[in-house]
């Protein structure tokens, strides 16, 4: 089946050793670029940007097939829970399939 495939998640963050909106910056922004990098994705802090210990990181990305765009989000997703630095409460998907 051809057509575009998009598909989001929203990462919700505790970011525990964050003591100011500054330091929850240095562990947010790296998280921010490496999914740009790595997977090609669009990737934004989209929620809590006033509070020191929360963030809310939104990805999409946009593929020929929807099990690519999973696979890319699996990815990612891996990626994130992998992080040292802060702890995922959770992580949601959507999607959004649009046919020739």
């Amino acid at each position: 089946m051809s057509g575009v495939h998009v598909a989001a998640m929203r990462f919700d963050l505790h970011i525990p050793e964050s003591r100011s909106l500054k330091t929850k910056r240095a562990a947010v922004k790296p998280i921010v670029e490496q999914v740009r990098r790595r997977f090609g994705a669009a990737v934004a802090e989209v929620d809590h940007q006033d509070q020191w210990q929360r963030a809310a990181i939104g990805v999409a990305v946009v593929a020929s097939t929807m099990r690519h765009a999973c696979d890319i989000l699996d990815e990612v997703e891996r990626f994130v829970w992998s992080r040292p630095d802060v702890m995922v409460l959770a992580a949601d998907r959507s999607w959004l399939e649009q046919e020739d």
